[in-house]
């Protein structure tokens, strides 16, 4: 605060606060969900996006935690997804020890950033978890070799930055064969090492495009991820859902630890009617989710779902090092793509191309009409 006066005024109104009342608490956390919203660049720079509340709502809704188990987001941004797993927890503890379990045993973050930090401890303080537990550390401080049994949890929920820089003590702590200056792969050798084996580990996480389709160390990390887990769902987002940030399409990966991926289904997300992209302005909705969540509970095969066989995802070489593993699998009845331009703009398009084309015949012309 520049002005002490502004500070007193501030004290007065918290003062006022009946923080033992719940009903305005709650009516704080709404509010501070919408302030977070409102000021989302607090968490928008080196790669890191706020997460649309319906993003986050699907995947936790789908993920489905229970209460007993560990929840945790290693890249937690202002607390989005462990708030929204956080009421979804609280109508399953209906009694004293249900809610103690809640509050002291189920969730876990990590948050590096000293702003997103204090904002996701508010947000959870507002929201009724009355100890969040958020390091304010960075979640790939530590060797990925030495996290053990104890530092594993049951679900992982998070979107990790896209294309963040690591310094390079950071990278030592992956295998030599595994380090990527692309901060998304990281955390998802990060997120594979402490999710509980034995099919008590799932994981749901964001992932940009690029990630699918990467080879060299992203097509190997893929590998381990079809080899030692299994990734059963991909939903593909469409552009612009993390607007205003970047307008890359993201992926919604899913993967548990009941052993090696045998088939990979994926669900592509329609544009509503008459958008060509999402924007800041007009957002993703909560609703548009409906029909997949429809299909997640009774997998059929339709014009936005397909199921991909993984047996021969990951390519070798003749000495059995992986050198391709590509998970960018078209929508096979999509058929071409389509052009959701105006019919004038395409027609436009299309002269201004044949202009172009022409521009240079007339210069290939003049040059050998000089050379005769």
């Amino acid at each position: 605060m520049e002005s002490g006066y502004l500070l007193r005024d501030v004290v007065n109104l918290i003062d006022g606060i009946h923080f033992d009342s719940s009903e305005e608490v709650h009516t704080l956390g709404r509010l501070y969900e919408t302030l977070l919203r409102e000021m989302r660049d607090a968490a928008g720079d080196s790669g890191e996006f706020y997460t649309p509340r319906p993003v986050v709502r699907f995947m936790v809704e789908v993920t489905d935690p229970k209460l007993g188990e560990t929840i945790l987001d290693p890249a937690c941004g202002t607390g989005g997804f462990l708030t929204e797993a956080f009421l979804h927890l609280e109508r399953q503890a209906d009694t004293v020890e249900k809610r103690r379990i809640l509050q002291e045993d189920s969730f876990f973050g990590g948050e590096a950033k000293s702003l997103p930090f204090l904002l996701s401890q508010l947000n959870l303080l507002l929201h009724g978890l009355h100890a969040p537990r958020i390091d304010p550390g960075n979640a790939l401080r530590f060797r990925l070799a030495e996290i053990g049994e104890d530092q594993r949890v049951n679900v992982i929920l998070t979107n990790p930055p896209f294309g963040g820089e690591e310094e390079a003590g950071i990278l030592n702590n992956f295998p030599e064969d595994r380090r990527t200056a692309e901060t998304a792969l990281l955390f998802l050798q990060l997120i594979m090492r402490r999710l509980k084996r034995a099919g008590r580990g799932r994981a749901a996480v964001v992932v940009p495009h690029g990630t699918l389709f990467g080879d060299g160390i992203s097509a190997r990390i893929k590998a381990d991820l079809l080899e030692k887990f299994n990734l059963h769902t991909v939903v593909r987002l469409r552009e612009g859902v993390f607007a205003p940030y970047t307008d890359i399409p993201a992926n919604l990966i899913f993967f548990d630890t009941t052993g090696p991926t045998k088939d990979i289904w994926y669900y592509e997300m329609p544009l509503p009617e008459g958008r060509k992209k999402y924007s800041k302005t007009a957002p993703m909705a909560y609703e548009e989710f409906a029909d997949c969540l429809a299909w997640w509970k009774k997998r059929e095969p339709n014009e936005r779902a397909w199921k991909v066989s993984a047996a021969d995802l990951i390519q070798r070489d003749a000495q059995d090092r992986v050198v391709a593993c590509n998970l960018d699998i078209k929508n096979p009845h999509s058929g071409a793509i389509a052009d959701h331009r105006a019919p004038p703009e395409i027609v436009d398009a299309i002269i201004a191309q044949e202009q172009r084309i022409l521009g240079i015949m007339d210069e290939i012309k003049a040059v050998l009409a000089e050379r005769i």
